[in-house]
């Protein structure tokens, strides 16, 4: 009796194992990805620039062959911060404030790259659930008492990312990868002269027939140099001296203006 308990446990687990072999996917591909620079600095004369992200698919014996291409997804995200998008209005002949929303800890730069468009790289849930491109990018807001995210369609969250498009620190660009060979890839990732100062971090998911295969993460930082980035250091390290040298430039600019402005 015992050793036929024993022989069903046996079999029990061998089925358990083979039914859990069976289920898991036949894919064992990962990435190397690096970006071209992953320091930026930022002078005075900054106009803007471009970093090139480039990596590759590497496969080990255990990866199973499947039909069709790889498809690859980028998204760069800049520091974060809370932004308030206004709604105006015009009465009484003027422009006035008449709502606004809060959105909280956003990107303050967002850009998602595909070799193809994301429709057709992977199903409208898959879509949600990776965040394929801008409109299903979780983006927090403050509306009444609540926090959550709304519709892609409403009207703030519509004027926030089309206000961040026009400045070029919000992109969707659905044919910037570029597959070199069947499994070497590379993209651009454009810096506009607005770019925020911080850390980016780079986000590469890796698809196949629809499903992600794997993902892989790197990242690089931009940086203020020269007389600028002084400024903001004292600001931020030794805020009462920075507060003292800003009110005594300003009463010396009074007085030499009031000298060379003085009537006589």
């Amino acid at each position: 009796m015992r050793l036929r308990r024993l022989l069903a446990n046996t079999l029990a687990t061998l089925g358990l194992v083979a039914a859990t072999s069976a289920a898991t996917p036949g894919w064992a591909e990962r990435l190397i990805v690096s970006v071209s620079n992953h320091r930026v600095t930022v002078t005075p004369n900054y106009s803007g620039g471009e970093l090139v992200l480039f990596g590759s698919v590497e496969k080990d014996d255990k990866t199973l062959p499947h039909q069709g291409s790889y498809d690859l997804v980028v998204t760069v995200s800049g520091p974060r911060a809370d932004m308030v998008t206004r709604r105006k209005e015009r009465k009484f002949g003027i422009w006035i404030n008449t709502d606004s929303r809060q959105f909280l800890q956003v990107p303050g730069y967002l850009a998602l790259f595909s070799n193809r468009p994301f429709d057709q790289i992977a199903s409208p849930e898959v879509q949600r659930r990776q965040q394929l491109g801008l409109n299903n990018v979780l983006l927090m807001q403050r509306v009444g008492p609540d926090y959550g995210d709304v519709v892609p369609n409403d009207p703030f969250r519509s004027a926030f990312v089309r206000l961040r498009t026009e400045h070029g620190l919000y992109r969707e660009a659905t044919s910037a990868v570029t597959f070199l060979t069947p499994t070497l890839f590379r993209t651009g990732i454009p810096l506009p002269a607005e770019v925020p100062i911080g850390t980016y971090n780079v986000e590469i998911k890796l698809f196949a027939d629809g499903a992600l295969v794997t993902k892989a993460d790197t990242a690089f930082e931009i940086v203020k140099v020269g007389f600028e980035q002084f400024v903001a250091t004292t600001a931020r390290q030794n805020g009462f001296v920075y507060g003292l040298v800003t009110a005594f430039m300003a009463l010396m600019t009074g007085w030499m203006a009031s000298i060379v402005f003085r009537k006589d």
